[in-house]
């Protein structure tokens, strides 16, 4: 992965890095950050290997399954394993969770480390700075939920719905002006029930912002041969891998951003349950915005930086970190109503408002 950071950032962000972070060795079982301990800066490792785990809760049923599965004990699960180039600490920045896995070094390794502070003040006052590692950080985020989906296996497919609504997330960090934008770029389309949205295969041609309806997203449970599925009909159901719907999303959510973050075609089909209506933002004028238009890409960035995020904590959450949003069926606001804060609740409020104002508009032009 550490192609990933040369590719992304540019010489004057290196440098920056470069004279503000510390470097620093450390040795083998070196516990880089703490599950459930909160982070004062960001670790990026220059060489060596890390390790990620999590404890799991005996009361989590699905912790005790895979323990037993795997004949081990349920304490430190490995979920992923780390190289060179990769970021470890980015989740406090770009989200409010607490750590949710512990960070540990394999072998002898050394990194860089970025106090808290000197970053935040960096991405609040350098946009370009702040659109390149937001993109940075969702890229490797990506990658690491890839690696963590094949280390869990294909069956628990499910566990990577997100727990927060994305409407939430994007509404409240883009601004009015980038709400504009998508509006007049951007084209209402109706999908009927049961018709396809995005096919598992093949290349996305526009990011969707589902305004009514449900979509379920469904992936193979076989592996198949990608081309033959690119090209095989629609309609001809012997031509089709067997697949299982693993997430329903509803207004508000997105849709097709993955084509921003990676080149890879999508392991997804996405089919409309009821009939359902989408803005749809052609990729071609999405990607000429973010190339453009820094402060944008910016706050789009980091809208898919927190997503991606957000996903990898109901992962491990689900495993059984000190949450009991899998064993009681719960979502994330009503497992923790009590512990939303003002900020929070005045984000909910404006995304809200922010989306209720995007449909009044289409509606009127």
């Amino acid at each position: 992965m550490a192609e990933v950071l040369l590719q992304e950032l540019s010489n004057q962000d290196i440098d920056w890095m470069l004279d503000v972070g510390i470097k620093v060795e450390i040795e083998p079982g070196t516990v880089l950050i703490q599950q459930g301990q909160p982070l004062d800066a960001l670790h990026i490792l220059l060489h060596g290997a890390l390790t990620v785990s999590v404890s799991q809760s005996d009361e989590n049923p699905l912790g005790r399954a895979f323990a037993a599965l795997e004949g081990g004990t349920l304490p430190g699960r490995e979920i992923a394993r780390l190289s060179s180039g990769e970021m470890v600490g980015e989740i406090p920045f770009v989200d409010a969770y607490l750590p949710a896995t512990t960070v540990t070094a394999t072998t002898k390794s050394s990194v860089l480390t970025i106090k808290q502070s000197h970053l935040k003040r960096k991405l609040q006052q350098d946009l370009s700075f702040a659109a390149h590692l937001y993109r940075a950080s969702a890229v490797l985020l990506a990658h690491r939920l890839e690696q963590m989906m094949r280390q869990l296996g294909n069956s628990t497919v499910v566990l990577s719905q997100s727990q927060l609504r994305e409407a939430l997330i994007i509404f409240a960090e883009l601004d009015d002006s980038d709400i504009d934008w998508l509006i007049a770029v951007g084209r209402v389309e109706q999908f009927a029930t049961n018709s396809v949205l995005i096919r598992s295969g093949r290349p996305i041609e526009s990011l969707h912002i589902l305004l009514d309806g449900i979509v379920g997203l469904n992936a193979a449970e076989a592996d198949s041969n990608p081309l033959a599925q690119a090209f095989s009909n629609l309609e001809d159901s012997r031509n089709q891998p067997i697949e299982k719907e693993f997430a329903r999303m509803s207004r508000g959510d997105i849709l097709g951003e993955t084509p921003f973050i990676d080149a890879q075609t999508p392991a997804i089909t996405v089919k409309a349950l009821r009939d359902s209506r989408v803005l749809s933002i052609p990729r071609w004028r999405l990607s000429a915005k973010l190339l453009h238009d820094v402060g944008f890409a910016a706050r789009f960035y980091r809208v898919l930086a927190i997503i991606l995020a957000d996903k990898q904590q109901g992962i491990v959450q689900r495993l059984g970190y000190g949450r009991v949003t899998y064993s009681t069926g719960k979502s994330l606001e009503e497992s923790y109503a009590n512990e939303l804060n003002t900020n929070f609740l005045a984000q909910l409020a404006l995304a809200g408002a922010r989306f209720e104002w995007m449909l009044k508009r289409i509606r009127v032009e």
